[in-house]
């Protein structure tokens, strides 16, 4: 399999990334067991968590999918650089569990690690931007861990151009480590936000960038064309969005590129990000071994110079 570099972090990464946002809510323990087995049998080899996955489901209070990560990082046999584990912290975990302030990083840190059963992450995200922590201070955190180990490299997710500009001034001016990773929203039918400016910033600093919501939240399956595809479905509120002049045009071309390669639509619509200049890697969520075999399929398609074409203008 095609292995990438990521960026300035010289960890080689397979061209897609498990979506762990999944584990411990619409995956249990033991499904998500065999969903990584699987996905590590195959070639792959980095996993993408955080530490408030899934605060959102009642009962829950956040962290449940590392848990489910480190157990099963501590039965797999696996070597732990066999790894790359992606986590993030920001999110909010409750009062005063939140941002980017130095406080809460150094003591979220030691939750994720523990979580996770290791002495270090990989690679270890701002989850979002905090307008009320400086940048030198959330860097001077990051610094402290990455002294002590604790932190392998770091990076941002959710930055603007802007945003990332910033940062990296930061880290030069102050003499601080810099974002080598970024993990934006990217799809077929939400690209204004990466393509250009934000792009054109990541490929000039040689950072590595794996993508969230490649399918659009579900909508690049194919499955939702209307409304009324949306009742009785959880995702409905996310996926309305999607239902209008443009995503029916992507849709029509996803439709047509399936047709003419034999893969499904998600399979297409996986593989165009994996062939976009400047990405390294899509992250995807799997719950069951049907779902995940497409995924890996769709790591192996090329399309052809036509396909592209017609996705890209469908999409514009």
């Amino acid at each position: 399999m095609e292995m990438r570099t990521l960026g300035r972090t010289g960890l080689s990464i397979a061209p897609l990334v498990f979506g762990g946002n999944v584990f411990g809510w619409t995956a249990d323990e033991k499904t998500s067991f065999h969903l990584l087995d699987a996905f590590f049998d195959a070639g792959f080899n980095a996993v993408d968590t955080a530490d408030a996955y899934s605060t959102w489901v009642p009962g829950h209070q956040g962290g449940e999918s590392e848990t489910i990560i480190g157990k099963w990082l501590k039965q797999s046999g696996r070597g732990r650089d066999e790894a790359v584990i992606v986590t993030k912290v920001g999110s909010e975990m409750g009062p005063d569990r939140k941002g980017l302030s130095a406080k809460w990083i150094l003591q979220a840190v030691e939750g994720s690690l523990r979580r996770l059963q290791t002495d270090h992450i990989d690679v270890y995200l701002s989850h979002w931007p905090d307008a009320e922590t400086p940048y030198e201070e959330t860097l001077g955190a990051y610094d402290t861990l990455l002294r002590q180990g604790k932190v392998r490299h770091i990076g941002a997710s959710n930055l603007s151009a802007e945003q990332l500009r910033a940062a990296l001034d930061v880290s030069k001016e102050k003499h601080l480590p810099r974002y080598a990773v970024l993990q934006p929203e990217y799809n077929l039918y939400d690209r204004a936000s990466f393509d250009g400016p934000l792009r054109n910033l990541c490929m000039a600093e040689d950072m590595g960038v794996i993508t969230y919501f490649g399918l659009a939240r579900g909508f690049l399956s194919g499955k939702y064309r209307s409304h009324r595809d949306l009742e009785g479905s959880a995702r409905g509120g996310g996926i309305g969005k999607y239902l209008d002049g443009r995503g029916m045009r992507i849709l029509g071309a996803l439709d047509e590129v399936a047709a003419d390669t034999g893969n499904t639509q998600a399979e297409i619509a996986l593989a165009w990000i994996m062939s976009r200049k400047g990405v390294t890697a899509p992250i995807s969520s799997a719950t069951n071994l049907t779902q995940l075999e497409s995924l890996i399929k769709a790591a192996s398609i090329r399309l052809s110079d036509q396909a592209s074409r017609l996705l890209n203008e469908a999409s514009e």
